[in-house]
């Protein structure tokens, strides 16, 4: 995975392609938040990705359900509002982008929810493998669908009739 942190929280969390590279825009994100910050390392942002290397190790060996990490993602406020409700998906759950539109007061936007996801740039964190598509069928994933289905699993998300079943 990639990570970028800068003084006020985590910016970006990606799958990177390979051994240690990123997907094209996952790259000029990082170019661009790294020039922003002046390309200088500072303590404040390493202890942001040090914490999240604990939370992440606790994650995967089933020990953490909900990261604190300090948060500092790009985005404009339709995206923040999408994941601040992405967020708040219980571990083990799945939900809807139909949902996720009506809890944010925005239900005819299915689609602009999906793109908003899909821009998330905070995999795991936000916990954007938690949308699954109304009929409980797993829907795009910047990581791979494998991944999602994998995530899914580790956290015991609930399958019937071989669908993912949303949570109320």
């Amino acid at each position: 995975m990639v990570a970028v942190a800068g003084v006020r929280g985590l910016c970006l969390l990606e799958f990177a392609r390979g051994a240690g590279q990123a997907r094209g825009a996952t790259a000029a994100r990082v170019r661009r938040l790294g020039a922003r910050a002046g390309g200088r390392p500072d303590r404040r942002a390493a202890a942001h990705l040090d914490q999240l290397a604990r939370e992440l190790r606790a994650y995967f060996t089933g020990r953490l359900t909900r990261f604190r990490v300090r948060l500092a993602p790009e985005g404009t406020l339709f995206q923040r509002s999408v994941w601040r409700r992405v967020r708040a998906i219980r571990y083990g759950s799945v939900s809807t982008y139909e949902r996720v539109a009506r809890a944010i007061g925005r239900a005819k936007a299915q689609r602009a929810v999906g793109r908003a996801n899909g821009d998330n740039p905070l995999a795991i964190v936000v916990p954007c493998h938690r949308l699954v598509g109304a009929d409980g069928a797993l829907r795009g994933y910047g990581g791979g669908l494998w991944r999602k289905r994998r995530l899914l699993e580790l956290e015991g998300a609930l399958v019937r009739g071989g669908r993912w079943a949303a949570s109320r």
